[in-house]
């Protein structure tokens, strides 16, 4: 369970009491228990089995794979996969491989609704960019939509994450970005449903993994 959820659902719970003492009954209480009940549900935080071995890229997200495109980048071609997240999904968003975070990058905007393509580039977002062990960069854009009017993100340049490892969410519904080497094997089409943490999106494949010559290299991000 994420922390805001007993926030959220507490304040509920508080307005429930009140509600009560100038009411004198249940009847009137029955919305805001309903509502503290929906929190607590919301803000879920479910365990993942995380797959193990080189060159696997998990999702970030839970939710619908909307969109799986080739893109144009000043650092050449890459592949993007959108995750739309409805307010039933799962929010917590987590870490697509592991590695040390190299950029991270906020910016104001709207909220159109996140299945707007227009949504990747005027809504308000986070980006973080991390180079994994494997010396491949993965950008993760969180992007805030419709309903969703705040971003979460817990991490800071330089800290390293584990393949898996949660590192904020979106709130009541948004999408999620993962931009990945033009190379990646892609593992999803647009319309499969994934499960961050534990459903793969791409594979790395071996022949284009950097391969360590001395000790020296070893450790090095490239």
């Amino acid at each position: 369970m994420v922390r805001d959820g007993y926030f959220y659902a507490l304040a509920l719970l508080a307005v429930a009491v009140l509600i009560h003492i100038l009411t004198g009954g249940w009847v009137w209480t029955a919305l805001p228990l309903l509502f503290a009940a929906f929190f607590l549900w919301f803000f879920r935080d479910p365990q993942r089995a995380i797959p193990e071995g080189e060159g696997l890229v998990v999702s970030p997200a839970d939710g619908k794979v909307t969109e799986v495109a080739r893109i144009r980048t000043p650092d050449g071609e890459k592949i993007r996969i959108s995750i739309f997240l409805n307010v039933f999904n799962v929010h917590v968003n987590r870490a697509p491989v592991a590695g040390a975070i190299r950029e991270v990058r906020y910016s104001k905007g709207k909220f159109l609704n996140a299945m707007n393509p227009a949504s990747a580039i005027e809504n308000e977002q986070n980006l973080a960019v991390i180079a994994s062990d494997e010396g491949y960069e993965i950008s993760l854009k969180q992007i805030a939509g419709l309903l969703a009017r705040r971003i979460v993100f817990s991490k800071r340049v330089g800290e390293r994450l584990e393949r898996g490892e949660r590192l904020g969410m979106m709130k009541f519904g948004s999408r999620t970005d993962v931009v990945l080497p033009g190379f990646a094997e892609v593992l999803v089409q647009v319309g499969h449903h994934v499960k961050g943490g534990s459903d793969l999106l791409a594979r790395i494949p071996a022949a284009e993994l950097p391969t360590v010559t001395d000790e020296a290299d070893a450790g090095i991000l490239v």
